[in-house]
């Protein structure tokens, strides 16, 4: 066989062979993103927090969060969960709308730090009129008016949205562009009608005039109020009060009066986060008999030292526990309520005590008993996210002053079950302390 034979020999064999070998080729489209692996900090918490999570209930509860005031024991909690990175709950981690409902309620509930950080590492921010509005409203709370205005310039779908409509118009005026500002403004209004909106932007348009009272709605009329000179005070948003109030600290704390009397300084001092003082303060008691405090208020300040150190022990229920099945009407309830309260973190009891406290009737619940079991699942099958999810939910319905002590005490457990032990301490804490 000739070399010129041999050659087209081999380029009919390689002919022949191409379609079996092409059949061999697989093209997988790329993944979408996980919206929820971008975190913000280290929280403590690893990358399997949402495994198991359900991807309703997680759209269930996120917009609860900014919509809701929570409790500071329930904030820290939605601020750690939030700001962590980690794959996200079942069918959600892809959505970008989920993925701005996240944003929003850690800004709402006061990571508006966080979620800066989280939405400068989201890619594709533009893509997504949700995880853009979340993006621009963080930025206008952080008196980021130009940020804003650049996220909306490169915005790409829902541009014609009355929000986008309503910003695009503020930008537009502040670059000085008036004529622009003015028509898009018109077609703002004329799209959805908003009085406030109309008073603050008209005044800034004009020039003149009076804006009248400044509005904390959200965070472009946030940014309208103090570029008219307006006092930024009064009644706000949850979104908007929390960026006033700053960056909160990552661990709860309360402000409690620190008296009268030694008893009560120690509880300030707990509630301030100063757990050496209040030990401190405690060991300087030696007698029953303090001033400006009875049994049950030292027994509810053991109470408190015990969870805030994390070192339950059978002595301190078990005082609680007598002063619950002893004491006058007023003072049962309050030794009642405690003892669920830290029997909850885990504190052992003797048989003598647990058939006092089975006995006990004070410490209602209120969340409906099918999310309540839905709590105790995911706690026992340690499903952190999920967990966070369910009691989140409890404590947005409860609203500012947190959790019924029986829904409280349900949470306690449920946490620490999970593994979120700090979170669950913080719940016991907040509940010991409304107590005092």
């Amino acid at each position: 066989m000739t070399g010129r034979s041999i050659s087209l020999a081999v380029l009919a064999a390689f002919a022949l062979s191409t379609p079996a070998l092409a059949q061999d080729v697989h093209v997988s489209p790329l993944a979408a993103p996980d919206f929820f692996s971008t975190g913000a900090r280290e929280t403590g918490l690893g990358a399997d927090l949402w495994r198991g999570a359900s991807g309703l209930t997680a759209r269930t509860v996120l917009p609860l969060l900014a919509a809701k005031p929570l409790s500071p024991a329930a904030q820290a909690l939605a601020r750690r969960v939030l700001a962590t990175g980690a794959s996200g709950p079942e069918g959600a981690g892809q959505d970008p709308g989920v993925a701005g409902a996240r944003v929003g309620a850690l800004i709402a509930q006061g990571g508006v730090r966080d979620a800066a950080v989280i939405l400068s590492r989201t890619a594709g921010l533009e893509q997504n009129p949700v995880l853009a509005q979340a993006g621009a409203e963080a930025a206008l709370l952080s008196g980021e008016d130009e940020a804003a205005c650049a996220i909306s310039d490169r915005l790409v779908a829902g541009r014609e949205e009355v929000y986008w409509l309503r910003l695009r118009a503020y930008c537009q005026l502040k670059a000085g562009n008036s004529g622009t500002a003015q028509l898009t403004f018109d077609l703002a209004q004329s799209q959805a009608r908003d009085a406030i909106y109309g008073r603050l932007m008209g005044a800034k348009l004009a020039g003149a005039g009076d804006p009248g009272a400044p509005s904390l709605r959200n965070g472009l009329d946030y940014a309208l109020s103090r570029n008219l000179g307006l006092p930024v005070t009064g009644a706000a948003a949850p979104a908007v009060a929390a960026a006033l109030a700053g960056s909160p600290a990552a661990s709860a704390t309360w402000t409690v009066e620190g008296g009268p009397g030694p008893v009560k300084a120690a509880m300030a001092a707990l509630a301030a986060g100063d757990l050496a003082t209040a030990q401190a303060m405690r060991a300087g008691l030696t007698s029953d008999t303090i001033p400006g405090a009875t049994i049950t208020d030292l027994a509810l300040l053991d109470a408190l030292l015990s969870a805030a150190s994390g070192k339950t022990d059978p002595q301190t229920l078990d005082r609680l526990i007598e002063r619950g099945a002893a004491a006058d009407a007023k003072t049962r309830v309050r030794a009642q309520q405690a003892a669920l309260i830290l029997a909850a973190l885990g504190a052992p009891m003797s048989p003598q005590a647990r058939g006092q406290f089975a006995g006990f009737t004070a410490g209602d619940a209120k969340a409906p008993v099918a999310r309540a079991f839905a709590l105790d699942i995911a706690g026992a099958e340690k499903l952190q996210g999920e967990t966070a999810l369910l009691a989140l939910w409890i404590s947005a319905d409860a609203g500012a002053a947190g959790p019924a002590a029986g829904d409280r005490a349900r949470i306690i457990r449920a946490l620490k079950a999970a593994g979120l032990e700090e979170d669950a301490r913080a719940f016991a804490l907040e509940g010991l302390l409304a107590l005092r």
